[in-house]
């Protein structure tokens, strides 16, 4: 192994881990959705890493295909931005979608209290919700494939012009052990950061705020979508 291709992988994992943790769409929506679906930590982790392998593996294919035919980087560029472009906009309807359905299930959920009038003349009232338990067991699948929808359309812009086309150059070998590299410590960044900010914020109690989770993850999504977007994050 010499000593371009070791430079090209150092340089896959420093951009891997800049790229990804200056992202908030890398990670966000996991941690908002985990705290408002109430996700275990396993499945907080395999819809992460499942998301993750969408998100990389898409920009792989994309460019060993370039890689293979010859396409001139400019077109493989312009491909991924067209596919950038379609993922903000999937996070910003997705988004909207789901603020507007967390804030009807809240308004919906208002606690209403019942008065109980009892034979021997005592009154009681108790207060509750009502959880539209069976719209939660058929949604609640839905949300990680949604969101894996969106991480295939979303490229790794730095993936094939930084990196792919130098290795290509060097050998197929080369090429194989940047883009693991890259692979790898994006992953790893997105967890990282999911698994820590999910573990302090189920330390956190919202009270009386927390039947608004839904529509609080649906706006941070939302405004990961338009970040990417408006600001270029």
């Amino acid at each position: 192994m010499n000593q371009e291709i070791l430079l090209l992988m150092a340089t896959a994992a420093s951009l891997a881990f800049i790229h990804t943790l200056f992202g908030p769409d890398h990670y966000l929506p996991f941690i908002v959705m985990s705290k408002a679906r109430k996700w275990t930590i396993f499945k907080t982790i395999w819809v992460t890493t499942l998301c993750g392998l969408g998100h990389v593996g898409s920009s792989i294919l994309i460019g060993a295909f370039g890689v293979a035919f010859g396409f001139g980087i400019s077109k493989i560029e312009g491909l991924e931005s067209i596919r950038g472009n379609i993922a903000a906009w999937a996070f910003i309807l997705f988004g909207l979608i789901y603020f507007i359905w967390g804030m009807w299930r809240a308004i919906k959920n208002k606690p209403h209290k019942h008065i109980h009038n009892h034979a021997n003349g005592d009154i009681h009232t108790h207060e509750h919700t009502h959880e539209n338990k069976h719209d939660h067991i058929h949604k609640k699948n839905i949300t990680p494939w949604v969101l894996f929808t969106i991480f295939v359309l979303g490229p790794c812009e730095p993936l094939i012009p930084i990196l792919m086309y130098p290795a290509a150059k060097q050998s197929t070998i080369g090429l194989v052990l940047v883009v693991i590299v890259f692979s790898v410590i994006t992953i790893a960044t997105m967890l990282g950061v999911v698994l820590l900010a999910s573990k302090g914020i189920k330390m956190i109690h919202f009270r009386k705020i927390e039947k608004y989770t839904h529509a609080i993850a649906g706006a941070t999504i939302f405004l990961s979508g338009f970040a990417i977007i408006f600001l270029g994050l």
